[in-house]
């Protein structure tokens, strides 16, 4: 697999949507990736100017436990906690028209890091020319909410809920 290997910053980091009706064959990493092939465009739409990312991955199913008498709380194996997965994107309505259009309906995430930019068009399905490392989970767009600033960009911030597990990171090997 051709996964980021170096150090650097997120600056290619996508967030893809897919709305189609077609539940994934599998419910993996491949199953999932294969709901973003250039057979589905129509159904696949990329979360425009996005500023920052929320952590992306499967938190730690580790509870701490007050204990009476210790200076320090236990930890335990417990259920874990899907993350908060917060997303402020650079505002703009008409590009936001789509998504605002599927909150509350349940669809399929992929989280890409690449180490060059990714045509949307060019990267469903195909062999990418750039190391590139994804993740995916179903769930649902919950909320945007509009931040007004007088002395910066307009933003949003686009509250995700995670209905599965995260998959990955998987890849479509660089060419």
């Amino acid at each position: 697999m051709a996964h980021i290997s170096s150090l650097g910053a997120g600056i290619f980091s996508y967030l893809d949507v897919y709305s189609g009706s077609t539940d994934p064959a599998s419910e993996d990493a491949a199953g999932y990736a294969a709901l973003f092939v250039s057979g589905n465009s129509a159904d696949i739409d990329r979360m425009p100017s996005v500023r920052e990312f929320p952590s992306i991955g499967t938190p730690a199913n580790i509870v701490n436990v007050p204990v009476y008498g210790q200076n320090t709380s236990s930890q335990i194996q417990g259920q874990a906690d899907a993350p908060t997965l917060e997303v402020t994107v650079n505002y703009v309505a008409n590009d936001m028209t789509d998504f605002h259009t599927l909150i509350g309906t349940e669809v399929y995430f992929r989280f890409m890091m690449c180490s060059g930019a990714v045509d949307l068009t060019t990267s469903l399905g195909a062999t990418l020319a750039t190391s590139n490392t994804e993740f995916y989970f179903k769930g649902k767009i919950e909320a945007i909410l509009v931040n007004p600033a007088l002395t910066d960009a307009t933003t949003a911030t686009v509250t995700l809920s995670a209905q599965s597990d995260f998959f990955g990171p998987a890849t479509i090997p660089a060419a």
